[in-house]
C-alpha cells in the first residue's frame, strides 16, 4: 500500500488532492455522484460577513481550453453557511476548509472569528483577490504591504491554520508569497484566476457583463506549474497548488513542482468524478513508479 497522507500546518490529509473554492459549492450537490469521505479535504466556495450577490449576468463564458467566470463571490453569508452547510460537511470523513472573502479586514476578521469555534473546520483559506476597497480598489493579494497585513489581522483572530490563496495578476508571485509567510501564513494556495475578456463578435459586445472575467481550466496550468516551482524555491511553508488539474499528471506536475497538496477546479464542471480519477491516478503512477510514500514526490524536480 503507498501511503498519501500528507500533513499541511499540522493538519493531515488522508491523500493530497481537494476540489478548489468556488468550483464545488460546500460538496451537496456533487454528493450525488461521489464520496466526499475520499477527497483530502472538501474547499468551500467564498463565505462572507454578510450575503453577497455577485455580478450581473452573464458570468460564465466557455473558451478554448477552459473557461471564464465573473461570479463575483456569490454567497449566502456566514449566516445561513453555519446554519446549513457545516452540519452537512460533519456527515464525512474528510477535512474542511473553508474559503473567506472579504472587502475590509474587518469582514474577514468578523468572518474568521465566527469559524473559531466551529469543530467541523480544520483551516482556512483566506481569498486576497477580493477587491480592497480602502485601497481604491487593488486587491490585497497585489500588494505586499497590504497582503502581509490582512494575513497579520487575520492570524490575530483565527484559531484554525490559515492558508493564504494568491492571485497570479502580479509581476512577481514570490514576493507575495514571502509577505503573506511574514505576516504569518501557516500554507500558501496558488494560483487562482487569472484576468481575461472575450468577446461575442456577432453580437459585438463583451462574453461577460463585467467585461473581464477570471481565466480558469487546463490553459492556465504551466502558468501555475511554473509559478508553485517558484514559490517553492521561496518559502517555507507548504503550498497547495491549483490551475487546470484535469488528470493525476497534471497534479503530479505540480506535486513535483513543490506543492504538497493540489486543487481540482474547472475539471469538477465537466466530470464531476474529476477529483477521484486524479487520486486513483495518482496512487496508480505511484505503483508503477515504486514510489512508497507521496511524500518522496513533493518538491523531487529542482
Amino acid at each position: 500500500m503507498q501511503n498519501m497522507k500528507v500533513t499541511i500546518a499540522g493538519v493531515e490529509l488522508k491523500n493530497p488532492v481537494m476540489t478548489a473554492s468556488g468550483t464545488f459549492g460546500s460538496g451537496m450537490e456533487y454528493s450525488e455522484f461521489l464520496d466526499l469521505s475520499r477527497l483530502g479535504a472538501v474547499v468551500t466556495k467564498g463565505v462572507a460577513s454578510v450575503p453577497w450577490p455577485g455580478n450581473d449576468t452573464p458570468r460564465v463564458a466557455e473558451i478554448r481550453g477552459g473557461m471564464m467566470n465573473a461570479i463575483g463571490l456569490q454567497n449566502p453569508g456566514i449566516d445561513i453557511f453555519c446554519g446549513r452547510d457545516l452540519p452537512f460537511l460533519q456527515q464525512f470523513d474528510t477535512t474542511v476548509i473553508v474559503n473567506v472573502c472579504g472587502r475590509t479586514a474587518e469582514d474577514y476578521c468578523e468572518v474568521v472569528r465566527r469559524l473559531a469555534d466551529q469543530p467541523a473546520v480544520g483551516m482556512l483559506e483566506i481569498n486576497i483577490s477580493c477587491p480592497n476597497v480602502r485601497c481604491g480598489g487593488i486587491s490585497f493579494g497585489q500588494d505586499p504591504g497590504a497582503a502581509e497585513e490582512i494575513t497579520r489581522a487575520v492570524k490575530a483572530c483565527a484559531k484554525q491554520p490559515v492558508i493564504m490563496k494568491l492571485s497570479p495578476n502580479v509581476t512577481d508571485i514570490t514576493e507575495i508569497a514571502r509577505a503573506v509567510e511574514a505576516g504569518g501564513a501557516d500554507a500558501v494556495s496558488m494560483i487562482n484566476t487569472l484576468t481575461g475578456m472575450k468577446i461575442d463578435v456577432n453580437r459585438r459586445t463583451f462574453a461577460l457583463a463585467n467585461r473581464t472575467g477570471g481565466v480558469s481550466g487546463p490553459a492556465i496550468h504551466p502558468v501555475a506549474v511554473r509559478m508553485v516551482y517558484q514559490t517553492a524555491q521561496a518559502v517555507s511553508i507548504p503550498i497547495i497548488g491549483m490551475g487546470g488539474v484535469t488528470t493525476a499528471e497534471d497534479a503530479l506536475e505540480l506535486i513535483l513542482a513543490g506543492a504538497t497538496a493540489v486543487a481540482v477546479g474547472t475539471a469538477n464542471f465537466r466530470n464531476p468524478t474529476a477529483a477521484l480519477d486524479v487520486i486513483d491516478g495518482i496512487a496508480d503512477y505511484m505503483r508503477r513508479q515504486k514510489v512508497d510514500d507521496i511524500r518522496e514526490l513533493i518538491g523531487a524536480v529542482s
